[in-house]
């Protein structure tokens, strides 16, 4: 089973439908990355996964639990806010504004939720929340306050406060678009080092070279379906589809980093030039 799957996932807004139907699964351990132009429907999938968005049709489990409704009979029922609130404490999200508390100090911001939320020991929680500080690189700075840091740290102040409330899974909504490009590095490796500890992560990510050396597979999404999937190096290397290969050049061209062009197709299949 999956720790993540969904089903033909709809979604619109007002008459726009984003979501196309998306089927997809996430197994346990799994950093998947989503690429695709803006509009494509990558974050409002996101978004659904977590259910900050309720879905207009489908399905989406995670550890087996259909997320935002009981299932009776073929028939869905929505839960009711708490039971949605409680879904939502074993999964971890970052967004790209970092939002956290800026009256709280860093430590205050990362032990709010297992304590309010989840009501657990302080001391408990206090001794977890400097380990993780000291883990995203931040052992110097419990005490210092959101505004003192820069964006970079801040973003790391988020992962450290997802992580502390112990998720089974973590999203990442492009986590280093608000950061100034200097800054993007340390919260990449951040996110490397937490997809070595083992955590299932799906990152909405427009960084190329982190989704080729630590995505296990990149889904390509484009008018709100899956285009393309496979493993990194074969979808960003060689992709198949023409919207994929628009899409990796143009970036390719933005970054300034070069992603080597499909390669040559002969009586329709692709073949690599030694």
């Amino acid at each position: 089973m999956p720790l993540v799957r969904a089903v033909n996932v709809l979604k619109s807004f007002s008459g726009n439908q984003v979501l196309k139907g998306i089927d997809m699964d996430v197994h346990r351990g799994e950093v998947v990355c989503l690429l695709g132009p803006s509009g494509s429907g990558k974050t409002t999938f996101l978004r659904c996964i977590n259910q900050l968005e309720t879905i207009d049709g489908g399905r989406i489990w995670v550890d087996g639990d259909l997320m935002g409704y009981d299932d009776r009979g073929g028939t869905l029922y929505r839960l009711n806010n708490k039971r949605i609130a409680a879904q939502r404490r074993d999964i971890g999200m970052c967004f790209q504004r970092f939002n956290l508390f800026p009256h709280k100090t860093v430590l205050e911001n990362v032990m709010e939720a297992p304590i309010q939320v989840k009501g657990e020991n302080k001391a408990e929680v206090e001794k977890r929340a400097l380990d993780l500080l000291a883990k995203v690189g931040l052992a110097d700075k419990p005490s210092a306050y959101p505004g003192q840091l820069s964006g970079g740290q801040q973003q790391r102040v988020a992962i450290a406060r997802a992580l502390c409330m112990q998720p089974k899974l973590m999203l990442f909504d492009e986590p280093t678009s608000a950061l100034d490009p200097e800054l993007v590095g340390e919260v990449l490796t951040t996110m490397r080092e937490l997809a070595e500890t083992g955590m299932t992560m799906i990152v909405v990510t427009h960084e190329m070279a982190f989704a080729r050396d630590v995505a296990d597979r990149v889904v390509f999404m484009d008018g709100g379906v899956v285009v393309e999937q496979g493993h990194p190096k074969d979808v960003i290397n060689n992709p198949q589809h023409p919207r994929t290969q628009t899409f990796l050049r143009r970036m390719a061209a933005e970054d300034h980093t070069k992603i080597p062009d499909p390669a040559p197709m002969v009586d329709g299949t692709a073949t690599d030039i030694l």
